[in-house]
C-alpha cells in the first residue's frame, strides 16, 4: 500500500510538472489561429510517418530507427500540446477531447504495427506475440479509465499510461540497432497489462467502499 502511494505521488508529480511546462510553452500559440485539433492532426500524422520510417529499418537500421524515434517523439509532444492549448486558450470542446483520444490510439497502434512487422521480417515470433499483447494492453489502459470515469469513478492509477508508453517505445527504437527493441516491447506489454489490472482493482475497491454494485 505504501509503495503504491509512493508510485502514485511520483506519477502525479511528473504529470503535473509536464502539464505545467506544456501550458507555459503554449502561451504564444494561444494568440494565433492554430487550433487544438490542428495540433492533434499534426501529431498523429507525424506518428504515422514515424511508423513508416521504422518499417524501412532494413535499409539502414541506425538511420531509420533513430529518425523514426525522433519523429515519434515530436508527434507525441504535439499530442501533449493540443490538450494544453485547449485548456490555456479556452478552446476545449467535447469533439476535440474525443478526437484527441481516438487519434492517440491510431498513432500508437500504427507504431506498434510497424514494430510487429519488423519482428515478423526478422522471424522473431516471440516478439511478434508480445507486440500483439502490448497493443491489446495499450488499448485497454485508456478504455478502463474511460469506463471508470463514465461510472463517476477514478481510473487513472498505474504507471503504464500513454506518456510512459511513449518513453518505452522511444527508448526501444533508440536501442533497436543493438537488440533493445524487443525488450522494450516485453516491458511495454507487462506494464500495460499490470496497469489494466491495477485500474480494475482500483475501480472494484471504490465500488466496494461506496457500497455500489454496477454491471453493464
Amino acid at each position: 500500500m505504501r509503495e503504491s502511494a509512493v508510485l502514485h505521488r511520483v506519477k502525479q508529480g511528473y504529470t503535473t510538472g509536464a502539464r505545467s511546462l506544456a501550458s507555459r510553452s503554449i502561451v504564444g500559440l494561444t494568440r494565433t489561429r492554430v487550433t487544438p485539433n490542428a495540433l492533434t492532426t499534426a501529431g498523429v500524422s507525424l506518428c504515422l510517418a514515424a511508423a513508416v520510417l521504422v518499417y524501412f529499418e532494413y535499409r539502414n537500421e541506425l538511420l531509420f530507427y533513430w529518425l523514426g524515434a525522433l519523429v515519434f517523439v515530436v508527434g507525441s509532444i504535439l499530442d501533449i500540446l493540443d490538450g494544453a492549448l485547449a485548456r490555456v486558450g479556452g478552446k476545449s470542446t467535447a469533439f476535440g477531447a474525443f478526437f484527441d483520444s481516438t487519434t492517440d490510439r491510431v498513432g500508437e497502434g500504427a507504431m506498434l504495427a510497424a514494430i510487429g512487422l519488423v519482428f515478423a521480417r526478422a522471424g522473431n515470433d516471440v516478439a511478434v506475440v508480445f507486440t500483439i499483447v502490448a497493443v491489446a494492453g495499450s488499448f485497454l489502459v485508456p478504455y478502463v479509465r474511460a469506463k471508470a470515469e463514465a461510472l463517476g469513478l477514478r481510473g487513472d492509477v498505474g504507471l503504464g499510461s500513454r506518456a510512459e508508453r511513449v518513453v518505452v517505445i522511444t527508448a526501444g527504437l533508440v536501442f533497436a540497432p543493438w537488440g533493445g527493441l524487443q525488450w522494450a516491447i516485453y516491458l511495454l506489454a507487462a506494464t500495460a497489462w499490470l496497469t489494466v489490472l491495477q485500474r480494475i482493482l482500483h475501480v472494484r475497491k471504490q465500488l466496494i467502499d461506496g457500497g455500489t454494485n454496477v454491471r453493464s
